[in-house]
């Protein structure tokens, strides 16, 4: 409590002496002033004055609403009714106009009593504290930034152990931190596939490099989600990382909208090809009759014959491809990483787009024949290739040249981020068509732009093109001028070069063998076919032309075969419960599955089903006849 003695300050009419106010408080560095009850300064020290520009003489008398931030004003006021109570002491943090703008100042108030103990004002002692107000501001707004993210996010130590989790992750991975501690819970560890990922992780961050990367992981509820993971240091004023911090978002919906995405441009490429695939077609269809009709007219010509059977089987093998094909662009084949020719994949897909492009356009190759294979999905890589190709077309309206060209190159040497000393395939496309603005070169890839009508496309090609390079860790570079073409670089990354080839060289003939093999396909020229082959190579045939029948032979334990050669399309999923009644009633009996597409039910369902397992729609004999001979030798061999 502050009492002032001095005789002169007990009437209420007679202003206190500014000395006796302040007492040794005068000379002190911190901001001093008293006060009435009507809020008018009555003393101030130097320090009070040069705080707001201004000498000590002049305060006296002025009110404190001049220099108070008006949201303040009821702060004042509590002040001073606080102060006329025990034990006559407040604290308060208020807003003040300074030559320096508004500050914040926290003052100690103690209340003024003159000699006859009456309580004439307010004495107050303050400090600015203006850094350390906006200091905890902007921590609470960072700390309310981190735990109200929609992005969860981890703190650890630099080995990794954890010191906080944002409400974020806890929601989405139901550990809390007190969880965390308790069970001793590898953070940092979760989704990676394998250890050698995860040393691969900690070597990066432990060098003080952030890493980013797509881990997958079980939620609560079971399901699996796919995250965007980031991982940074975080350091001190020396530069030592004290820290990690990791940023796991949920990217589940993103992928599968983006799958989508490709499945409807996938489509939209199938109706830009729809009329040179009816066309050839109607070439093929018209090649097998004609041949056919001659072999009626001269069966017993035998080199007419041999040549008309000849000419058949060519055309149904044109037929083959292009029906796979249609397969590769249409259905959601699953993705499979493998090496592949992409010289031979570029071949391949222009013999079909010169058959379907206009006659104005030309193609022309530039491919080192030296080149490694790739490590690729070969669908999403022949997708890149027709997209392109296609976008080149659209823009040469009045005919001109497509050049595709290859070239191994060193990821050091790129100008982009690749990874240094890694070997990398460079699929360029170039056109010499009209070329693009910077202003459409700077949107190219996103998804619905598009400058062409409604009519030619939805704008979803390179968006899906960028995706394909990206999901294969690879880059794309555009070089394009008004009128000068345009030319499309993707640098995809090389397998292996110890890597075998995905496809074997396959013999003219198949072995044959002894064993009894059940043939199950509901199209009898194809029964009869696969009967009279296997048959004529020295195998005992059993047949059924449906599910039931099947069923029947394989619940007979009395009837005894070696291998099954089964159609899975049979009616009604009739091949489904065909390969139940395989796996139940008789585990490690050998199949041979012909099928145009192993749907991702199946392989849930029939874990044992392998790519050995499986010929691919539209098969050969000779393809039937090497599965099912290594099928049964490894049955064999194990025995």
């Amino acid at each position: 409590m502050s009492v002032v003695s001095c005789e002169n300050i007990a009437g209420s009419t007679i202003s206190p002496l500014p000395e006796a106010l302040l007492g040794a408080s005068a000379g002190s560095t911190a901001l001093v002033y008293c006060r009435d009850w009507q809020g008018r300064v009555l003393a101030a020290n130097n320090a009070f004055a040069r705080k707001f520009g201004c000498s000590a003489a002049e305060l006296p008398g002025k009110s404190v609403s001049l220099f108070v931030h008006q949201d303040d004003f009821r702060t004042i006021a509590l002040s001073d009714s606080e102060l006329r109570q025990a034990p006559h002491r407040t604290a308060r943090d208020t807003r003040w106009l300074t030559p320096q703008g508004w500050r914040w100042i926290a003052w100690e108030e103690s209340t003024l009593i003159d000699n006859q103990g009456n309580a004439i004002g307010a004495r107050a002692m303050g400090h600015d504290i203006t850094r350390q107000r906006v200091a905890e501001e902007q921590f609470y707004k960072l700390s309310c930034a981190v735990e109200q993210s929609p992005v969860a996010m981890v703190i650890t130590d630099a080995e990794g152990q954890v010191q906080y989790v944002n409400a974020k992750f806890t929601e989405a991975t139901g550990n809390t931190l007190e969880h965390i501690l308790d069970n001793n819970v590898a953070v940092l560890r979760e989704g990676h596939p394998s250890e050698a990922s995860f040393k691969q992780f900690w070597e990066t961050v432990k060098s003080g490099r952030p890493w980013r990367g797509e881990l997958s992981r079980e939620r609560p509820d079971g399901k699996r989600v796919r995250e965007s993971v980031q991982v940074s240091c975080l350091r001190n004023a020396a530069g030592e990382v004290t820290n990690l911090l990791c940023l796991r978002e949920d990217v589940t919906e993103r992928r599968a909208l983006e799958d989508q995405l490709r499945q409807a441009q996938k489509m939209e490429s199938l109706g830009t090809l729809a009329g040179g695939i009816a066309h050839d077609f109607n070439n093929l269809i018209a090649v097998i009759n004609g041949f056919a009709e001659l072999l009626l007219l001269k069966p017993g010509d035998q080199p007419t014959v041999q040549k008309c059977v000849r000419e058949i089987r060519r055309a149904s093998e044109r037929a083959s491809g292009l029906v796979r094909q249609i397969l590769t662009f249409s259905r959601k084949a699953e993705v499979r990483f493998a090496p592949l020719d992409i010289n031979q994949l570029c071949k391949d897909l222009v013999a079909l787009l010169a058959a379907t492009f206009p006659r104005n356009i030309s193609f022309n190759f530039a491919l080192e024949e030296s080149l490694p294979p790739l490590m690729a999905d070969q669908n999403q890589i022949q997708q890149i290739v027709l997209n392109l190709c296609v976008n080149a077309r659209d823009a040469m309206p009045t005919g001109g040249s497509i050049t595709l060209s290859t070239a191994c190159v060193e990821g050091a040497s790129l100008p982009t981020a690749l990874a240094p000393g890694r070997a990398y395939a460079c699929l360029a496309v170039a056109d010499t068509g009209t070329g693009m603005t910077p202003e459409v070169r700077a949107r190219i890839f996103e998804p619905f732009y598009t400058t062409k009508s409604s009519e030619q496309g939805t704008g979803l090609g390179l968006a899906v093109v960028y995706g394909i390079v990206a999901s294969h860790e690879g880059t794309i570079e555009v070089e394009s001028a008004t009128g000068a073409g345009s030319t499309f670089k993707i640098y995809l990354p090389l397998a292996d070069r110890t890597a075998k080839g995905s496809v074997l060289a396959e013999s003219p003939e198949f072995p044959g063998g002894e064993e009894t093999i059940l043939i199950v396909d509901d199209e009898a020229p194809l029964r009869l076919l696969l009967e009279a082959s296997l048959a004529s190579k020295g195998y005992h045939i059993l047949t059924a032309s449906d599910a039931a029948g099947a069923l029947v032979r394989i619940k007979d334990l009395s009837q005894s075969f070696d291998g099954v050669v089964l159609d899975m399309s049979l009616p009604a999923s009739g091949s489904l419960e065909v390969l139940r009644a395989i796996q139940d009633g008789r585990p490690g009996m050998k199949a041979v599955l012909l099928t145009g597409d192993v749907t991702p039910e199946i392989r849930s369902s029939f874990p044992w089903i392998e790519k050995r397992n499986i010929v691919r729609k539209p098969y050969t004999i000779e393809q039937v006849g090497r599965k099912l001979r290594a099928q049964l030798e490894r049955s064999e061999a194990a025995n």
